[in-house]
This record gives C-alpha cells, sequence and structure tokens, in this order.
C-alpha cells in the first residue's frame, strides 16, 4: 500500500445517476464482445486499475520484472487476464525512460498464462515521463528545509515513481497524443492556490517563484487517441494527488480538485478551456463531439472521505459525461465485515474501488471510468469477488497480494461516423 493510496478520501455531494447492475468477476458480465462489430459500432471494454506497481527505488520496478518470478505482478496480470480489458490505464506503475518497465510487465507477464488463464496480448503501449520525484528546488512544503518528495513537483522519492502506463489492443495515435505535464497551476482561471493561514493575504503558501515552476498535475494528464474500426476515442488518464497528507492550507486537497477540474474544463473546450496549453504549446480543449474516456485513480469519492466537496462532482456532474457506477457485490460485503469507518459513510458500499478497511478513510469509490455521452455504456463492474469466490484470492484482505484498489472497467459501443 503506497503513500498515494494509503489516505484516500472524498467528498461530500449527493450524485443522482441511475444505478448500475452489480457486477462479480467481468468474464460474467460481459454483454458487448469486444472487437466484434456491433451493428454500426464496435464493443470495446476499457479499465482503470491502480496496481500499486510501485517500488521504493529507481530501478526497483525493472529489477522484478525482468524475471516472470514476482508474485505480486503475476497476480496483477491474473487480474488484467480475467477481465480482459481492450484498453487500460495502469496507475501507480513506475515511469521508465524507453519504456522498460512497461515492456518487461507486457513480455513477462501480460503475455504468459497466469494461474490457467489465457494470456492478453497489447500491441500498443504508451506511457510518457511523470512530476513525481522532480526536485523543484523549493521548500513546497513549508518544513525548513528543501528536497525530498514533499518537496518535488509531484510527490515521490525518486523520478518516474508512481507513474502510469496504458496498454491497448486498438493502434495509439501517437502523433496526435497530448500531454500536460508542464501546465503550470497559476494558470488555471480561478485556481484553488492554498492560503497561508498565518497571513492576512489571500493563496499565498506558495512564493512566486515556486508558482513559476508548480504544475498542476501531481504526475501528468495525458490525451491518449485510441483507434477503433476508424474512430477515434480519446483516452484522458491522469491519476490527481490524494487530498491529504497537508495541513490547514489543504494544498494537496487543492491540488486533487483542480486536478479533477481540468478533465472537465478540457472535455467541455470553448471558451472554458482557452486557458489550456500542452506540452507543445498548443492551445485549447477537445473538439465538440469527440469520443472520450475519463480513466484513473481520481482520489476523491462522492460522497466520503477527506476531499474537498464537489471535487468529483466536477466530472461526474458535467453534462458531457456518463457515469455507468460500477458496482460489486465483494464491495458490499467487506465494507459490512470490516466495518469501523465504513459504518459511519453515506454512500452506497456497492460502489466502493479501494480496500482502506476500518482505518482512517475507509473503503471508498477512487477509481473511475467515465465515457462521453455519445459512446454507449453495455456493461460495467469493478472486479471485487466475494470472499470464497473465485478471483477473491486476487483481492484478498490487508496486506493484499495485488493492490488495495480494484480494476474498474466499462464496456462501451463506438458508433457514429467514421474518423481517425
Amino acid at each position: 500500500m503506497s503513500r498515494f493510496s494509503a489516505g484516500l478520501l472524498a467528498v461530500s455531494l449527493l450524485v443522482t445517476v441511475a444505478p448500475a447492475a452489480l457486477a462479480g468477476p467481468a468474464d460474467d458480465t460481459r454483454s458487448v464482445v469486444p472487437g466484434a462489430d456491433q451493428g454500426a459500432g464496435q464493443g470495446v471494454r476499457f479499465a482503470t486499475y491502480n496496481a500499486s506497481l510501485n517500488r521504493s527505488t529507481p530501478g526497483g520496478l525493472v529489477r522484478d520484472l525482468s524475471t516472470p518470478g514476482d508474485a505480486q505482478a503475476r497476480a496483477i496480470a491474473e487480474v488484467v487476464q480475467t477481465n480482459r480489458p481492450d484498453v487500460v490505464l495502469i496507475n501507480e506503475f513506475d515511469y521508465v525512460p524507453g519504456n522498460r518497465a512497461a515492456d518487461l510487465f507486457d513480455r513477462n507477464y501480460l503475455r504468459v498464462g497466469q494461474n490457467g488463464k489465457a494470456a492478453v496480448d497489447y500491441p500498443y503501449v504508451y506511457t510518457a515521463p511523470s512530476n513525481t520525484g522532480i526536485p523543484s528546488g523549493y521548500d513546497l512544503n513549508d518544513d525548513g528545509t528543501v528536497g525530498g518528495p514533499d518537496d518535488a513537483l509531484g510527490f515521490g522519492a525518486f523520478e518516474g515513481q508512481y507513474g502510469m502506463v496504458i496498454y491497448s489492443k486498438y493502434p495509439i495515435q501517437t502523433g496526435a497524443v497530448r500531454t500536460f505535464q508542464d501546465f503550470l497551476w497559476k494558470d488555471m482561471p480561478g485556481a484553488l492556490l492554498p492560503d497561508n493561514p498565518a497571513t492576512d493575504a489571500p493563496g499565498d503558501w506558495y512564493s512566486a517563484d515556486e508558482l513559476a515552476v508548480l504544475p498542476l498535475s501531481s504526475k501528468s494528464h495525458w490525451d491518449v487517441p485510441v483507434s477503433v474500426g476508424g474512430r477515434t476515442v480519446h483516452v484522458l488518464a491522469s491519476h490527481p494527488t490524494p487530498p491529504v497528507f497537508d495541513g490547514e492550507e489543504d494544498r494537496n486537497g487543492r491540488r486533487n480538485s483542480d486536478e479533477i477540474r481540468f478533465w472537465s474544463d478540457y472535455v467541455t473546450a470553448g471558451p472554458g478551456a482557452a486557458y489550456i496549453y500542452d506540452d507543445d504549446g498548443a492551445p485549447g480543449g477537445l473538439k465538440r463531439g469527440e469520443r472520450f474516456v475519463v480513466l484513473g485513480d481520481q482520489n476523491s469519492d462522492p460522497l466520503d472521505g477527506d476531499s474537498r466537496t464537489g471535487s468529483i462532482d466536477q466530472l461526474l456532474g458535467n453534462k458531457l459525461v456518463q457515469d455507468p457506477l460500477p458496482s460489486s457485490e465483494g464491495a458490499l460485503e467487506a465494507a459490512a465485515l470490516q466495518g469501523g469507518a465504513n459504518a459511519d459513510h453515506r454512500g452506497d458500499p456497492r460502489y466502493d474501488t479501494a480496500d482502506f478497511e476500518d482505518r482512517n478513510a475507509g473503503n471508498i469509490r477512487a477509481d473511475y471510468v467515465l465515457p462521453s455521452r455519445n459512446l454507449r455504456v453495455s456493461a460495467s463492474g469493478v472486479f471485487w469477488p466475494r470472499a470464497g469466490m473465485p478471483g477473491s484470492e486476487l483481492t484478498g484482505i490487508f496486506p493484499f497480494p495485488t493492490s488495495d484498489h480494484r480494476l474498474v472497467y466499462a464496456d462501451v459501443v463506438v458508433s457514429g461516423a467514421r474518423r481517425s
């Protein structure tokens, strides 16, 4: 369990959407055959999985993935092979230049059948640098010293820790990828910049010099277009910082909220997205009418936890976004068995995606697959089997054999005019 996972949190806000059916293991719930022609469209399973495949030292992940014997990596690969997504974002996967770690996980684990499961083949892989662990040169947490994970541009003990990677069965339009690693937080209109409670001045936790280097994204935001049957779907991938591990200034809570807001502004486009610029300097958000799926551990729950009120609702309440409300029977069972903080939660526990037992936040909904409304959702689910059911040995209880998060998926039908 990493620092990024251990303190996850959420907002205090009711979201009204029709609930999805309870989901067990994904192989039993698929209503669309991905890759198959669905009349005028094509079925695709999109998934997100915070796999906790981060390591504590540089090179640790490459070392562990260089042979096929790492128990955690094998279990994570088995989860992927059980659910068989066509496009999957894996959060908390250390970034290593040259796709070294991403390619090793693909070759030694995903392409090797685990525990009787069929191997999965992802011909297309995308990964890119992360702000985690990059020294800022400033005392960002105001503890009187400069250096260390808290003073990095994004929390991390080394550059690339807690990164992310996308695996896809569909071609990635690499020339059209947009990344927003360098977009400065201060350049977002109305940014929730933290305030130093010891002064009367507003929004002054960070100095002008610090704001001149501090990006909005704690890792990065990626717009990765994939081609599905001649049609483009934009995979919008991110992993906002957990809104804890700070003080009264709420610097992480505020950053988390604005990282979530970024995608809402981006897909809404128009004048409200004019402030956005990517790492190549190109301005603006998506073109109107584009298909997209927002993927990632957003570190925010609609009703429970510690994030700022309304943070995740910036996406859930966007008229261009639909929430399939993926669920599981295992999450319902876990909340009842563990009790503790879960007993005081207001949200329906069947929608939880992260297992923090009865400590701190309890179990919450942190991980999201949010398709645009011009994609038809046919099914969704969270891979969280009930205790004793097939696959439950892959989720388990603390210390987890895989991760304290669960794989979340949505099956969509991509239809309409062909344009890539």
